[in-house]
C-alpha cells in the first residue's frame, strides 16, 4: 500500500540534504522494516466440548503464528463453545460474542468451525449461512449432509467452505475393502473418535452387503461387548470392522476371544486413526490392522512441530489436521486482505443477531476464499496437503498402512504389509500381497437345516458332510457356483403352524434366524410362503400316493390239481376204475369179444384182447389226444367206451377252461387301486406322516368340507330366505362330498405315524393286501421305498401335485442367488443326472423278480408240477424196465429156453407129429398135446 509511495518521498527528500552513503542506507532499512507491516486478523473460534484435539492444535497455531514473525500475521482469536445437543445456549454464545467484536469494531474476518456433528454443528452454520460470514467448518459430513448449507448458492459457497477431517474418510476404507473381498454380511462398530451418523446411509450405498453400523457398547465393558457381538451373529454376520482407539479394538478382540469368534468363519478387520499398535489376549487371532501412515516428505516437519510447539495431542492425524488447516486459513484470509479483495467484496457490512431479519442477510459477491484456500503456501502441510474442492469432497490427503497382524497367546506373533490406500471417496486398494488379502476374508458358510428322507438327504459317515442324497449334491453344486461352505444339522420334520400361528420343525429354524438355508423334499405351500421364500424348483411337481405290501399270489407247482376239488378228482379216479373193470367184465362174458370169438376176426389186421390191463390203458389214453387205440370188438363193449369219451370230453373241456380261469383271477386280485377305493372300505387303515405336507393337505380338506357343509346348513336354514328361494335348497342328500372328511377322521383313529421307518414297518406288518396298514406320502418317497424293497408297492395316481424347492429367510439375498444357480443347473442338464444317479442307478436299488400282471403266461411256480409228473412218470418207467428184465431173467425155475433149443424141440415135434400120422393116430389129440408144451414154454399170464 503506502510503502511504496512513502518511500519515493523519502528518496526525493535525502537528494536535497548530504548525508554519508551509512546513514542513508541506516534510513532506508529503518522504513523497510517499518513497512513490513504485521496484518491483524480477527477470528471468531467455536469449539464442542470434547474436542480437546481441537482445541490443542488451535493453541499450538496460535503459538507458532506468534513465534514466527515473518509469517506478518497476528490473529485474534475469541473462543465460543458449545454443547453438542444444547443449541439455544450456543447461539446464545455466538450472537453474545459476536456482538462484542462488532462494538469492539474488531469484525470478524473468519469463523473457525471444529464443531464434529450434531445440533451445535448445525447451530453453527445456520448463524454463518445467515449473516453470511466467512467460515471454515470441520465437521463431519458429505455433500447434503449439513442441512443448514444444504441449499447454499454458488456465490456462498465460495467463503462457506466444509472440509472433512480424517476421522470422517477414514470410514471410507470399510467401503473399499468390502468391495474388494466381496463381502455379503458386515458389522461396523465404532466408539467416539468416529462420527457414524451421516454413514448410515451412505457408507454402504449401492452396495450388495447387508450390514449393521452400531456404536461400541459399554465403554471398556468387554461383557457388554461379548453380548454385542452375540447379538450380532445372530444376525448371520460374520465380518466385523472395528473403527476406534487401539485401546478399545482391544477390548473388541478380546471380547470375540472369550465367545470364540476367532476362526475360519469369521474376519475381523480394526482400523484406527492411532499412531500404535493394537494390544488383545487373544489366544489364536488374525487380524487386518488398518492405520494412518505418514508422509515421509513432511515428516520432518512433523517431528519439529510436535518437539518445538508441543502438538503432542492424540491423534496425531487430528491434530495436525486442525493445526493445518487454522494456519492454512489464517494465511489465506491475510493474502486476502493483502491483495485488496476483502474490501473490494465489501466484507465490512455486518449484521448484528438482535438486526437479523432472514432480509437483510450481507451480500458477498465474489469473495473467494476457497482460491486462496488452494493456493500454494509457503508453509509446508505437516501431515499432508488439504485439497479444497466442494463441500463434503475436501480432506487431507494421507495414506492408510493395511496389514495382517497374526496374534498368538496375546503377542503379535507376525504382521504382514498388504498394501496402502490412498485417503478419498471411492477410492481402491493398493495391495502388495493379493493372496494373504484373499485369505483374510471370512469363508461363507452358511447354516443348513434338513430333515432325513432317502434319497433326498441321508446320514453317511464316510461323506464329507456326514450326509448324503440327491440334495446334499444339490448342494454341493450351487455351492460351487456361488462359493460358499456349510454347515448341516438335521431336525425331525419340515414344520407345521398351530393353532396360535406358531411354527415347528425347518420353518421355525429358519424363521428364528438358526438357520440359512432350508434343505430336502420339501414341497412349496401358500403357509409356508408367509414366513419363508422359496427359491425356484429344484424337482418336478410332486404329489401323494399310496404304499401298500405286495399282494402275495398263492403259488404251487400242483395249481393245475387245485382247479378241482379233491372230492372231484377221487370220483374222476373212480370212475376211471369201475370203468376199466365194467369194460373187461363185458369183453370176458360178450360171445362177440374177440378172446371169446378168435377164429371170425383172425383175419382183422387189429387184434386186441381186452384183459384187465388193457381196460386200463384204454381208459386212460383215451382221455388224451392221442386216443384209445383200437375198441372193443363186442357192441357192449363199445358203449362202455363211448360213455367213457364223453365222459373224458365233458371233464377235459371243463378242467382246461377253469385252469386258464382260475389262474388269471388270482391274478387279478388287488383290492385297492386308488384314493377312492381307499376311502371306501374299512379293513386296510392308512394315515400319512405325522407333521407332513401329506397330512396337512388331507387335514386342511376335512376342514374345508365342514366349513362348506355348514355354509350349506346355513343357507338351508336361513330364515330371512323366501319360500322359493328355501325350495330351491331343499334336496334329500348332502350336495359335496364328505370323502377327506371321513378320511381324515379314519386317519386319526388308526394313527399317524412319527417316522417313515415306522410306518413301512406297519406296511409290511399287514397280513395281506385287503388287511392291514396303507401308507399315504409323497411320491418320491413312496417310489424309493419301492425301489429299495421288493415287497412294497405303488397303488394309485398321484394327486395334489406340488414342487420341491429350497426353503431361505424372508428377504434373505439368497433366494436369488439361488434362483440363478439353480437355472443355470436346470441348463446344463445336472438335475436330471441327479435324478438318474439317485433314482435308476441307486446302489440300495434292488432287482425285485417281476410280479406277474395280466398280460404274463402262467408262471413255473403254477404249472412246474407237471414236469414233476414227467420226471416221476420216466422214474417209474425206468423201474418197472428194471423189474422187467430181473423177473424174466432170474424168476425161478429159469423157464427161459434158449433159441436154440427151442428150434430142435420144434424140429423134433414135426417129426413125431409125421410118424404120429403114419401110425394113425389122432391129429388134434397129438397137436393139441404139442400146443399144450408150447403153451408151457410161452406162457402169459392170464386173468
Amino acid at each position: 500500500m503506502p510503502i511504496k509511495s512513502d518511500t519515493h518521498k523519502m528518496c526525493s527528500a535525502i537528494r536535497g540534504f548530504k548525508v554519508t552513503p551509512w546513514i542513508f542506507y541506516f534510513a532506508v532499512m529503518l522504513h523497510l522494516s517499518h513497512g513490513q507491516t504485521t496484518q491483524n486478523i480477527n477470528v471468531l473460534y467455536v469449539n464442542e466440548e470434547g474436542n480437546e484435539v481441537a482445541d490443542r492444535a488451535i493453541e499450538v497455531a496460535m503459538t507458532y503464528i506468534k513465534k514466527n514473525n515473518k509469517l506478518g500475521l497476528s490473529v485474534d482469536l475469541k473462543r465460543v463453545v458449545g454443547n453438542r445437543t444444547d443449541s439455544n445456549t450456543l447461539l446464545e454464545s455466538l450472537c453474545s460474542t459476536y456482538q462484542s467484536m462488532l462494538e469492539a469494531q474488531a469484525y470478524p474476518h473468519l469463523i473457525l468451525d471444529t464443531t464434529m456433528t450434531g445440533i451445535s454443528s448445525e447451530t453453527v452454520k445456520s448463524f454463518t449461512s445467515a449473516l453470511a460470514i466467512p467460515t471454515i467448518s470441520a465437521s463431519f459430513g458429505q455433500e447434503g449432509d449439513l442441512r443448514q448449507w444444504r441449499n447454499i448458492d454458488e456465490n456462498e459457497k465460495e467463503y462457506l467452505i466444509q472440509i472433512c477431517p480424517p476421522a470422517d474418510v477414514i470410514p471410507e476404507i470399510v467401503r473399499a475393502i468390502i468391495l474388494h473381498q466381496n463381502i455379503t454380511n458386515a458389522a461396523i462398530l465404532f466408539d467416539n473418535s468416529f462420527v457414524m451418523d451421516h454413514k448410515y446411509k451412505s457408507l454402504l450405498q449401492n452396495v450388495a452387503t447387508r450390514h449393521v453400523i452400531t456404536p461400541i457398547r459399554g465403554k471398556g465393558d468387554q461383557k457388554a461387548v461379548e453380548d454385542q457381538l452375540v447379538q450380532l451373529r445372530k444376525l448371520d454376520i460374520v465380518n466385523f470392522f472395528v473403527l476406534g482407539s487401539v485401546a478399545n479394538i482391544g477390548t473388541v478382540l478380546n471380547a470375540a476371544n472369550e465367545i470364540s469368534f476367532f476362526n475360519r468363519k469369521f474376519a475381523w478387520h480394526a482400523i484406527t486413526q492411532d499412531d500404535g499398535d493394537f494390544k488383545c489376549n487373544c489366544r489364536n487371532a488374525s487380524v487386518m490392522f488398518v492405520k494412518p501412515s505418514p508422509n515421509a516428505a513432511y515428516q520432518d516437519r512433523l517431528g519439529t512441530v510436535q518437539r518445538t510447539y508441543q502438538l503432542n495431542a492424540e491423534p496425531v492425524i487430528t491434530a495436525a489436521f486442525y493445526f493445518d488447516l487454522a494456519l492454512r486459513s489464517f494465511l489465506a484470509v491475510r493474502e486476502m486482505i493483502s491483495d485488496g479483495a476483502w474490501r473490494r467484496n465489501n466484507v465490512t457490512n455486518y449484521v448484528s443477531c438482535d438486526d437479523y431479519d432472514e432480509k437483510n442477510s450481507p451480500k458477498r459477491i465474489g469473495l473467494n476464499l476457497k482460491k486462496y484456500m488452494n493456493k500454494e503456501s509457503s508453509e509446508t502441510p505437516t501431515y499432508g496437503p488439504i485439497a479444497v474442492l466442494s463441500n463434503g469432497q475436501s480432506f487431507m490427503e494421507f495414506q492408510m498402512q493395511i496389514s495382517a497382524v497374526a496374534v498368538r497367546e496375546g503377542a503379535s506373533d507376525k504382521s504382514t504389509n498388504l498394501g496402502t490406500w490412498n485417503a478419498g471417496f471411492n477410492n481402491e486398494l493398493m495391495l502388495v500381497e493379493h493372496q494373504v488379502m484373499a485369505n483374510m476374508t471370512a469363508d461363507v458358510v452358511y447354516r443348513v437345516v434338513t430333515v432325513v428322507q432317502k434319497p433326498f438327504v441321508f446320514k453317511d459317515d464316510n461323506a464329507p458332510k456326514k450326509f448324503n442324497g440327491y440334495c446334499i449334491d444339490l448342494i454341493e453344486k450351487i455351492a460351487d457356483i456361488l462359493k460358499f461352505d456349510y454347515e448341516i444339522v438335521a431336525v425331525d420334520h419340515f414344520g407345521t403352524m398351530d393353532e396360535n400361528g406358531k411354527w415347528s420343525g425347518l420353518v421355525k429354524e429358519l424363521m428364528e434366524k438358526r438357520a440359512d438355508i432350508g434343505l430336502g423334499s420339501m414341497s412349496v405351500m401358500a403357509e409356508r410362503e408367509n414366513v419363508i421364500d422359496f427359491t425356484v424348483p429344484y424337482y418336478d411337481l410332486v404329489g401323494i400316493t399310496i404304499l401298500m405290501k405286495l399282494p402275495e399270489t398263492p403259488t404251487s407247482l400242483f395249481k393245475f390239481l387245485t382247479v378241482l376239488e379233491n372230492e372231484v378228482w377221487l370220483c374222476i379216479l373212480a370212475a376211471y376204475f369201475f370203468t376199466s373193470f365194467l369194460m373187461w367184465v363185458f369183453d370176458r362174458w360178450s360171445p362177440y369179444s374177440y378172446q371169446n370169438n378168435r377164429e371170425k376176426y383172425k383175419d382183422d389186421e387189429e387184434k386186441r384182447e381186452f384183459n384187465l390191463k388193457e381196460c386200463l390203458w384204454f381208459c386212460m389214453t383215451s382221455l388224451t389226444p392221442q386216443g384209445g387205440g383200437e375198441a372193443p370188438k363186442n357192441l357192449s363193449g363199445r358203449l362202455v367206451a363211448a360213455t367213457w369219451w364223453l365222459f373224458g370230453f365233458i371233464i377235459i373241456a371243463s378242467y382246461t377252461a377253469n385252469l386258464a380261469a382260475f389262474l388269471t383271477v388270482s391274478r387279478l386280485d388287488t383290492p385297492i387301486e386308488s384314493l377312492d377305493d381307499l376311502s371306501k372300505q374299512y379293513k386296510i387303515q392308512y394315515a400319512p406322516l405325522n407333521g407332513s405336507s401329506t397330512q396337512v393337505y388331507f387335514e386342511r380338506m376335512a376342514n374345508i368340507e365342514a366349513r362348506f357343509y355348514e355354509i350349506w346348513k346355513d343357507m338351508s336354514l336361513n330364515d330371512s330366505l323366501s319360500e322359493v328361494e328355501r325350495a330351491k335348497l331343499a334336496v334329500w342328500d348332502y350336495p359335496v362330498s364328505d370323502k377327506y372328511t371321513k378320511m381324515w377322521q379314519a386317519m386319526k383313529e388308526a394313527g399317524l405315524p412319527n417316522t417313515l421307518e415306522e410306518a413301512v414297518k406297519r406296511v409290511r406288518d399287514s397280513k395281506s393286501s385287503s388287511e392291514g396298514f396303507a401308507f399315504l406320502s409323497d411320491a418320491t418317497d413312496i417310489k424309493y421305498l419301492e425301489a429299495t424293497n421288493c415287497d412294497l408297492t405303488v397303488v394309485g395316481e398321484e394327486f395334489s401335485r406340488k414342487p420341491y424347492a429350497i426353503a431361505v429367510q424372508q428377504g434373505s439375498p439368497l433366494k436369488d442367488q439361488f434362483n440363478t444357480a439353480i437355472l443355470q443347473l436346470l441348463n446344463r442338464r445336472e438335475l436330471e443326472r441327479l435324478k438318474e444317479k439317485w433314482w435308476n442307478k441307486n446302489p440300495e436299488r434292488k432287482d425285485c423278480e417281476k410280479a406277474d400282471d395280466q398280460s404274463d403266461g402262467i408262471s413255473i411256480q403254477n404249472i412246474g408240477g407237471v414236469f414233476i409228473v414227467i420226471f416221476v412218470g420216466i422214474g417209474l418207467a425206468c423201474v418197472t424196465l428194471a423189474f422187467e428184465y430181473w423177473w424174466y431173467k432170474y424168476r425161478k425155475g429159469s423157464k427161459i429156453i434158449d433159441v436154440q433149443e427151442a428150434s430142435h424141440q420144434q424140429r423134433h415135434h414135426s417129426q413125431n407129429k409125421a410118424a404120429f400120422a403114419k401110425g394113425g393116430g389122432s391129429i388134434e389129440a397129438k397137436e393139441g398135446a404139442g400146443a399144450k408144451n408150447v403153451a408151457g414154454l410161452y406162457s402169459r399170464p392170464r386173468f
